[in-house]
């Protein structure tokens, strides 16, 4: 169905779309690439929101030569006015003789309207080629707009033994100065960052990104984008002084309903406090992915601790594990890495399905996705 050649051409067009890998957000990552007898004639790819779509900018830089081209692109082109025009009526008024999608839009309200739209133009019309990929490169954008939920990314820490801190709480540092950096790529990637109060009454974390648009591979006028920060926190007992509550970005608090003086105490230092409620008094974590769907979030990069990370786990709620292996050991008295007091049987114990396996410094880092029950 599709040659060698177009082939090459997508992948061409996920290589552009990676280059929003951290600045995109909440929109996906998209590549364009227009081709004309054989000959790629303009690139584009979206750069972050606001700004135009990777098509248009690819219409831009081939100019008059865009009459008659192919256009391989990574994502059905969109048909709705958003921040920027519809992309389908820019292509339609290039002149383009056929659109070839690596994929339909997720968003079931929009799928296959932009590409009907395209076709009822006398445009031909292709799907599928590269799709997996397409998909791999936007996993939180597609769970969102397929689920209603962000994708959720846990990320822990362990020395050998499977221990995260000493029966002390203290944690600083079990992984070396190698894998804390490829952490901060984590963050760079994510649209918000999560963490249970027990973390903030332990750390006081500032939760920001350390990289440089340098580091990032960013144009030197993009800046590096700060996640919003979000803590689970049933009883609002995050300090007004907390260190994230006095820096440049977002912090909401998600708590069980408490109001009253200690909501006002945070909400003076510009925090967000939002109701999250569940049965009894804890935080509902469905509610609170909700609430952050809600708000665009596409990936959340989960940073908590134990009791965070189980209740994640055991709730079926967590998409993809990133778990750093250090070489030392801490011994009986230290703290796990999941708190699942409800597995007595090992009928009942969890599966996971590693998917990569790669050394970061002197640490191992282990991605695994869950396996479904």
């Amino acid at each position: 169905m599709f040659s060698a050649a177009e082939h090459a051409w997508m992948a061409r067009a996920l290589e552009l779309a990676r280059r929003g890998l951290y600045t995109a957000d909440p929109n996906p990552r998209v590549g364009c690439v227009l081709v004309r007898e054989g000959r790629i004639v303009g690139e584009g790819w979206h750069r972050r929101a606001g700004e135009a779509h990777a098509e248009v900018r690819a219409l831009e830089a081939a100019g008059e030569r865009a009459r008659g081209a192919s256009v391989y692109v990574t994502l059905e082109p969109c048909r709705h006015q958003g921040r920027t025009p519809p992309c389908t009526e820019a292509l339609i008024g290039a002149g383009v003789s056929e659109v070839v999608a690596a994929m339909a839009d997720p968003n079931p309200r929009m799928a296959g309207r932009g590409l009907d739209r395209l076709r009822t133009a006398g445009i031909a019309v292709r799907a599928g080629l590269m799709e997996a990929q397409a998909r791999a490169l936007n996993p939180g954008f597609v769970r969102r707009m397929e689920t209603g939920r962000p994708l959720v990314r846990c990320k822990l820490a362990m020395s050998l033994d499977g221990r995260t801190a000493l029966a002390s709480g203290v944690s600083r540092w079990i992984t070396g100065e190698a894998a804390r950096r490829d952490v901060q790529f984590l963050r760079a990637r994510s649209s918000a960052i999560l963490v249970g109060i027990g973390t903030v009454l332990a750390d006081d974390p500032s939760l920001t990104v350390r990289l440089t648009a340098k580091d990032l591979g960013l144009d030197p006028d993009l800046a590096v984008r700060a996640p919003l920060r979000v803590v689970a926190d049933a009883h609002l007992r995050t300090p007004p002084a907390a260190r994230m509550l006095g820096l440049p970005g977002v912090t909401l608090i998600a708590a069980a309903g408490v109001q009253g003086a200690p909501r006002a105490a945070l909400e003076a230092r510009g925090a967000e406090v939002v109701a999250c409620g569940g049965n009894g008094d804890r935080v509902d974590l469905r509610r609170l992915l909700a609430e952050l769907a809600r708000r665009e979030v596409n990936e959340l990069l989960v940073e908590g601790g134990a009791t965070l990370a189980g209740a994640l786990l055991e709730a079926g709620l967590i998409d993809e594990l990133v778990v750093y292996l250090a070489p030392h050991l801490l011994g009986d008295g230290a703290r796990g890495l999941f708190h699942l007091p409800g597995i007595a049987a090992m009928a009942q114990r969890i599966d996971v399905e590693i998917v990569d396996v790669r050394a970061v410094g002197r640490d191992w880092r282990i991605a695994a996705r869950p396996v479904p029950r």
